[in-house]
């Protein structure tokens, strides 16, 4: 059973507020995607990497990825309109996968993922076909608009992170399922589940946070200080 690692890395960082998209951001020297990818490249138990990016990204990313010595980097495809677009590039660029076969997705800009998380979450899916790396939510929730209409049980409720880790015949079911109903999901695991199948939670990290605005800029150059 092998097991791959798709990186979707062709957002355009409009909500961080910088030119650059994020995922190329350096700091302290180095570039956030890479920090990423080094996660993966450390791993033992993932097989390859492939990446799906801006074609005008391309070459920057053969650097980084010669400079960085990132081997299980397999190849790079073009990303698609939407990030469910670039996972299925990807999906679709894969090497000779077997139907059992683990593909997991994480998002680029999830830097500081834990190496014992995406452990934990890759050796859960080789048991039970699946994992959801998630955090349970600790504040107060509630819903509404304008005023408070109902409180929630937060003991009931996870917010969803990545790697989101699925079988290679299951995602591309899913996928193909998607792609024919024109339907997008805000996650793989929503694809997923529209096909029957139940993801089973890993516990995640704080640390596995998504860098999307400038608060969160600045408090991921804060925790690599």
């Amino acid at each position: 059973m092998k097991v791959y690692a798709i990186i979707p890395a062709g957002g355009k960082g409009k909500r961080s507020g910088i030119k650059t998209p994020k995922q190329y951001l350096k700091i302290n020297g180095k570039e956030l995607i890479v920090y990423t990818l080094e996660v993966f490249q450390k791993n033992k138990l993932v097989d390859e990497i492939i990446i799906s990016a801006d074609p005008l990204y391309f070459n920057k990313l053969k650097r980084l990825i010669k400079k960085y010595k990132l081997s299980k980097v397999a190849s790079i495809v073009e990303g698609g309109r939407e990030r469910q677009d670039s996972v299925y590039n990807a999906l679709c660029a894969l090497s000779s996968p077997s139907p059992n076969d683990l593909v997991a997705v994480h998002d680029a800009a999830r830097t500081l993922l834990p190496a014992k998380v995406l452990t934990s979450a890759l050796i859960t899916a080789k048991k039970k076909g699946n994992t959801l790396v998630c955090i349970k939510a600790k504040d107060t929730l509630v819903k509404g608009k304008v005023r408070v209409e109902e409180y929630l049980n937060r003991n009931e409720v996870y917010y969803v992170q990545t790697p989101q880790v699925f079988r290679y015949r299951d995602l591309m079911k899913a996928m193909n399922k998607a792609n024919k109903e024109n339907y997008y999901g805000t996650d793989e695991s929503m694809l997923v589940s529209r096909i029957g199948i139940k993801a089973n939670i890993v516990e995640g990290s704080v640390f596995n946070f998504k860098v999307t605005s400038k608060d969160d800029i600045e408090l991921l150059k804060k925790i690599l200080k």
